[in-house]
């Protein structure tokens, strides 16, 4: 019940949710007793493209499956959770986006300079066999086991037109058949991208000895007042991330100056202030002006182009936005709806 309320949570209204909610009791009683007797089979995933900020393939459960998802995670979870860096923000309690920018700027204050790296083809790549390898160290129970194994193979392929082939030491011409990828969409696919980059996270800051560490699902930032230092550590990344069959876009790395502005999640981060990418701008300017012509011709309320204004501000507040946010809406005055009648 736990895991339904959460999977139903803002979601209520749509006709998957309200068609499980149809004699609830009786549906969670059934789901029950497959997940208990081994015989739980996932369904379809359905798919569709979003194209901000770049064209990504997201992969919707349906709702009976996404309960599922929920009520493991409520299950192992902690487990996790008490291990993982603290430094790691991305899909986890008190965490997020914009504390994740807060840390990058008291890193950028506290050294001069940065080496920010990202992983190519992230959730494509992510390798089978090593996430079950790292679940199943602190989750030995076979049923739970049985349970993970059949949501990872659910998602086998489901990328694969994402995924551009990628050797590394040792393999041989089968590596190409090993199982990866998990669903972009499913609440377990962010939590195990955590869980499978948990041991790198640890390996920088203690093996390395990289104290201005921070990730953010497959961005992460070292920093240091040697450049020298970087790059010894540029070298030592990506030679472990190549263990769990990763890659970074080594022609993104190159060691900058802390104050010079660092791009991080939507943001140009600098050590005494903050600005808005220049395409999160672009987009919420058209994205604006498309509002506003569907309000002035009664296609969206009042309340739903309110509703859309007010998330862009929310988060282009965490930067010094004040004159652009109030030239932007001095360009678009809103209508009444006298004045539009």
């Amino acid at each position: 019940m736990a895991a339904y309320q959460n999977a139903a949570r803002g979601k209520r209204g749509r006709l998957s949710a309200a068609s499980f909610e149809h004699q609830l009791a009786d549906r969670l009683l059934l789901l029950q007793a497959d997940l208990v007797e081994g015989g739980y089979t996932p369904g379809a995933y359905t798919h569709f493209y979003i194209h901000e900020p770049k064209r990504r393939k997201i992969s919707a459960a349906p709702f009976r499956d996404r309960v599922v998802h929920h009520a493991l995670c409520q299950q192992i979870e902690p487990i996790f959770e008490a291990r993982f860096h603290p430094h790691s923000y991305a899909n986890r309690v008190g965490k997020g986006t914009h504390r994740a920018v807060d840390q990058l700027q008291q890193f950028a204050r506290r050294y001069k300079y940065v080496l920010r790296l990202d992983i190519r083809q992230h959730f494509p790549s992510l390798d089978h066999t090593i996430l079950k390898e790292t679940l199943f160290g602190y989750v030995p129970d076979g049923q739970t086991q049985a349970l993970i194994s059949t949501i990872i193979q659910s998602g086998e392929g489901v990328l694969a037109d994402a995924y551009q082939m990628a050797y590394f030491d040792g393999d041989d011409l089968f590596a190409i058949h090993r199982p990866r990828g998990l669903p972009i969409g499913n609440l377990t696919s962010q939590f195990w991208s955590n869980c499978y980059l948990n041991g790198f996270d640890w390996f920088v800051s203690r093996t390395l000895g990289c104290k201005g560490y921070i990730r953010y699902v497959d961005d992460f930032a070292l920093f240091s007042n040697s450049r020298k230092e970087l790059a010894t550590w540029r070298t030592e990344v990506i030679r472990y991330l190549a263990r769990l069959r990763l890659s970074v876009h080594e022609h993104q790395t190159a060691i900058t100056h802390s104050n010079a502005g660092i791009p991080w999640l939507g943001f140009v981060v600098y050590s005494t202030h903050r600005r808005l990418k220049r395409r999160n701008v672009v987009y919420f300017r058209r994205r604006l002006a498309s509002n506003m012509a569907l309000y002035a011709t009664g296609d969206i309320s009042f309340a739903e182009l309110d509703a859309s204004v007010q998330g862009w501000i929310n988060h282009a507040r965490y930067a010094d936005s004040w004159g652009l946010r109030g030239a932007i809406f001095r360009e678009n005055p809103v209508k009444s709806v006298a004045s539009r009648a």
